[in-house]
């Protein structure tokens, strides 16, 4: 059975304007979220600025999410690292918590071969009992999961289950798929491609949009899985405008932008992010006013 099925949020972190977790606004963002349809909450990701929280906080905001969530929708918790005892030790410590599973990105700047990728996966599910969603973006982490190194983890470790996928490359998705022969759950990871993914036996998407869209992210999922293939396509068309403004600049900056037009109080960025362009704010409200949100 999968962690879930539909849109889940890969959400933000909001924080004061002296940089420290908002908690308050996070509560009251996920509950937000969870009244208007979003499937999963995934917490600490990309998206979330893990990579900026000490260990304390990082381990303290999922915590948190899930005490709030408090098993109303599925909590995954991004426990990555570039270091396998890093990734192990947050890993253990999240599942304390009592999440629904793990999200693992590939170990970025070490660049580890496949043989590496096999270990370093291998010894961080081994280390938990809840399932494991891997996580490929390759653009990020200059390190590609190779679809025979996902199927081969999905067949010999018991709860490495999923693998959100944000290569942007559909036929190696293509080739993941016809290996796993049902193995493995997909997961979109860019907005942008969650049809496409769909059409490939995808569950779902881990998306950037749902944080300012998630009635309209949800759907673009629900209404494939319920055979409207056409109404999907449709919204998913729709959105692409607001996909590619939340994306002009590296990701969280323009979310956390579009958040904070949108009223949240969503707070700056951790560096080395900083604050976005003019011109890439100017075309952000532009297609998100076209996108009915202003």
């Amino acid at each position: 059975m999968a962690v879930f099925t539909g849109a889940g949020v890969a959400i933000i972190t909001p924080m004061y304007d002296n940089e420290q977790v908002n908690y308050e606004e996070l509560g009251r963002i996920i509950e937000d979220q969870i009244k208007k349809k979003t499937d999963a909450i995934i917490i600490c990701g990309t998206t979330g600025e893990a990579s900026t929280l000490s260990h304390e906080e990082h381990l303290d905001v999922i915590r948190y999410c899930a005490e709030k969530v408090n098993h109303r929708i599925p909590v995954i918790a991004g426990t990555g690292s570039n270091s396998t005892e890093t990734a192990v030790y947050l890993s253990q410590e999240a599942e304390k918590f009592g999440i629904d599973a793990v999200l693992q990105v590939s170990p970025y700047y070490n660049k580890a071969t496949q043989k590496g990728l096999i270990r370093h996966f291998k010894t961080v599910a081994d280390s938990i009992r809840i399932p494991v969603i891997l996580y490929n973006v390759p653009s990020r982490t200059g390190c590609n999961i190779l679809p025979e190194t996902a199927v081969w983890l999905a067949k010999n470790v018991e709860n490495i289950v999923g693998i959100k996928e944000a290569s942007g490359n559909i036929s190696q998705v293509a080739k993941l798929m016809s290996l796993a022969d049902g193995c493995i759950d997909l997961y979109s990871g860019n907005d942008d491609q969650v049809v496409p993914l769909m059409a490939l036996g995808g569950k779902g998407v881990i998306s950037v949009l749902s944080n300012v869209a998630p009635t309209q992210t949800h759907e673009i999922v629900q209404s494939y899985l319920d055979g409207d293939t056409a109404r999907s396509c449709r919204l998913q068309l729709e959105a692409i405008e607001l996909i590619d403004a939340l994306f002009c600049e590296v990701n969280p900056i323009p979310v956390k932008t579009a958040m904070n037009l949108l009223g949240w109080n969503a707070g700056p960025l951790r560096g080395p992010l900083c604050e976005m362009e003019p011109a890439n704010v100017e075309k952000l409200k532009k297609a998100m006013k076209n996108y009915g949100l202003l």
